[in-house]
């Protein structure tokens, strides 16, 4: 029966899907869940237990899936919490495969609507703005500002501490629901009831509940209070990893974006997830300094805290820190955390306990920076350290 749907889909004509898009409202429902499954298996991950048990009754369980949305029943099932140390300490919860088509459903109907809103230099879980987008811009708005290095220009870099651990779910739940009443005005059917409860139970789920350990609590151990979920108060704190979580997190701080660029006037501005910037002259620099206690005033009105430890004024000329790299006067070159991993990944492999994959990754990366002689510099080290 499901091969009879594969052929469905993919040899039907347009009239013929759509006579069957309307003979049953629950179709399009349906259909939605298929493609967020097809987009949850380009996601990976398909090694798992759940994946495959989704994937052997797949029609059964969109099916299941989709009668549950349209009920209203549906509710997120248990997942699994471990912590990563690669590159840093982090608690990383995984939501089981059903929950992911869930999230999948839910970006692809809100997606479009937010990326004509989102600002342009915000990054993370955009397609086409990711690290290499993120650092690419930094240096454009250091060209724009520096008018190509003649004069100079300041980067004022900042950080809102704990941020995924300290979104508040309702303030969240309210933006959400602010968009999407607005990306469905004058049209609340039955689609934007379905989509409002499924964010509704994503948003408020509360992933602890239930949760299967993987590894062992000593992982937790050293771990911050503000980068855990099992240390936050009710109602506050998102998972990291969920995609629903990835795309939340632009949509809670489109506000800060816009209070920095509107508000407050800066056009050369920046953000991924939670660290973000804006480039200065010197004439600006003072202004901009005390704008930053502003910043931090409207943070507290979305529940956040600026890391002050964290925010510095750094002049372009002495290189500028971000996203593992360093940008300095023309030039993209690797930060100290990319080069110590970067060499610890090249001792693995020469000691055997390596992948090459790790390696060429690392040098997929570099090349398209000004990273030659840093490559050359740590091939030549590890060389030397385990010569024969």
């Amino acid at each position: 029966m499901m091969g009879d749907f594969y052929g469905l889909i993919e040899n039907a004509s347009d009239e013929m899907v759509k006579e069957w898009l309307e003979s049953d409202p629950k179709n399009l429902l349906f259909t939605e869940l298929y493609i967020a499954e097809l987009a949850a298996r380009k996601g990976g991950k398909r090694k798992t237990y759940d994946t495959h048990a989704f994937e052997v009754n797949l029609f059964e369980n969109l099916i299941r899936l989709r009668d549950a949305l349209w009920n209203y029943d549906y509710v997120p099932s248990r997942g699994t919490a471990h912590v990563i140390f690669d590159p840093v300490q982090r608690e990383i919860f995984a939501a089981p495969y059903v929950d992911r088509v869930v999230h999948h459903y839910i970006v692809n109907a809100l997606l479009d609507w937010w990326e004509r809103r989102l600002n342009y230099d915000s990054c993370s879980c955009r397609k086409g703005r990711g690290t290499s987008f993120g650092i690419a811009r930094l240096d454009h708005h250091v060209r724009q500002v520096s008018q190509n290095f003649t004069r100079p220009c300041y980067v004022i870099k900042m950080d809102i501490s704990g941020y995924f651990m300290h979104i508040k779910r309702d303030i969240l739940y309210e933006r959400v629901l602010w968009g999407l009443d607005r990306e469905f005005e004058g049209c609340k059917d039955k689609r934007y009831k379905i989509l409002r409860h499924a964010i509704h139970e994503v948003i408020f789920d509360n992933p602890v509940r239930g949760v299967k350990i993987q590894g062992s609590y000593e992982d937790w151990r050293g771990l911050p209070e503000d980068k855990s979920l099992f240390c936050q108060p009710p109602g506050q704190g998102m998972v990291i990893g969920n995609l629903t979580s990835q795309f939340f997190s632009n949509v809670y701080l489109d506000v800060l974006d816009r209070f920095i660029t509107i508000d407050l006037g800066y056009k050369h501005y920046g953000r991924y997830v939670d660290d973000f910037y804006v480039v200065v002259t010197g004439e600006e620099l003072a202004q901009a300094k005390m704008d930053v206690k502003a910043i931090a005033t409207f943070l507290e009105g979305i529940g956040m805290k600026l890391n002050f430890k964290k925010t510095r004024v750094i002049p372009s000329w002495q290189g500028v820190p971000f996203l593992g790299m360093v940008v300095r006067n023309g030039a993209i070159m690797p930060g100290k955390r990319m080069t110590r991993n970067f060499t610890e990944s090249a001792r693995a492999l020469v000691c055997g306990t390596g992948k090459v994959e790790s390696v060429v990754s690392y040098l997929g990366m570099l090349c398209h920076y000004d990273a030659k002689k840093v490559s050359d510099k740590i091939f030549d080290r590890v060389g030397w350290e385990y010569r024969w």
